[in-house]
């Protein structure tokens, strides 16, 4: 029964995921995207990870989609829709997501599925699962966290940037 659930759940987040990328309405992409991530928080209920499953709700659902939907709603998409695409047709395409599939078959060759280091499960149920998460995301790997915190910071950067300018270009400059 759980291995259909989870066979449910990993369809249709690849599912909504299409969705999201191929809609071109940019509000409905936003909104199968909140699909996709409630699809998801189900998929770390299933993992025995709730906290992750709260936090992909709350953030996620919640405040990320949100500024997603106000980003949508400044930049004034319609005369995006009307232009035509920047790249070639089916065949650049094809070519582009050949590409992407070959990296990413490189990025998962040297992938291993294993225990690594001192989290057992044994030891994350010590110690709980929001514990052992942030001891490990506040020690081992605060690089990483701090330089993804920076990209997110761009981009809500670049955002208002761009929603700045475009504010400008319709009242005149005032």
């Amino acid at each position: 029964m759980v291995e259909w659930f989870f066979g449910y759940l990993a369809g249709a987040v690849i599912l909504l995921s299409l969705l999201v990328v191929l809609s071109r309405n940019p509000v409905h992409s936003v909104l199968w995207m909140l699909l996709m991530f409630l699809h998801v928080a189900g998929l770390y209920l299933l993992l025995n990870a709730e906290f992750l499953a709260a936090t992909q709700v709350i953030v996620y659902a919640g405040a990320i989609l949100v500024l997603f939907l106000f980003v949508v709603m400044l930049l004034n998409l319609k005369e995006e829709l009307r232009v035509k695409q920047f790249t070639g047709g089916w065949p650049v395409r094809l070519l582009i997501a050949a590409g992407i599939l070959i990296v990413l078959k490189k990025g998962f060759e040297g992938f291993k599925v294993g225990f690594k280091g001192p989290w057992s499960i044994e030891a994350i149920e010590k110690a709980t699962h929001t514990k052992a998460l942030g001891s490990v995301l506040f020690t081992e790997y605060v690089l990483p966290f701090e330089i993804a915190s920076l990209i997110l910071l761009v981009a809500i950067i670049g955002a208002v940037f761009l929603a700045k300018k475009r504010a400008q270009d319709v009242t005149g400059g005032k």
